[in-house]
């Protein structure tokens, strides 16, 4: 019976782990996301699905955003994208 409940506390700490590392949320500044609405960028074509935490290829040009090195943009299928220049993911689906 010990080691039931250690193992069945051992499972719960670690599920519950990864679902805390999953939802962190970035506060993206008004500022960036005024200035990324206002840009007329032609639109790339990306095959799969674009959602936060997805790491977009090197053949993708991301856009810098002035005095905001932390942000990038890119419009990738008609939908503006904010993403981490160093990381190359995607931070939030703007439009």
């Amino acid at each position: 019976m010990k080691i039931l409940l250690i193992s069945a506390a051992s499972l719960f700490l670690s599920l519950g782990g990864a679902a805390v590392a999953q939802t962190t949320t970035v506060v993206v500044p008004g500022e960036v996301k005024t200035y990324v609405l206002k840009q007329e960028t032609p639109s790339v074509t990306f095959e799969g699905d674009v959602a936060v935490g997805t790491a977009l290829p090197d053949t993708v040009e991301i856009h810098t955003i002035p005095d905001q090195p932390d942000y990038g943009y890119v419009v990738i299928n008609k939908k503006r994208v904010l993403v981490n220049p160093k990381t190359r993911a995607v931070i939030e689906v703007v439009q």
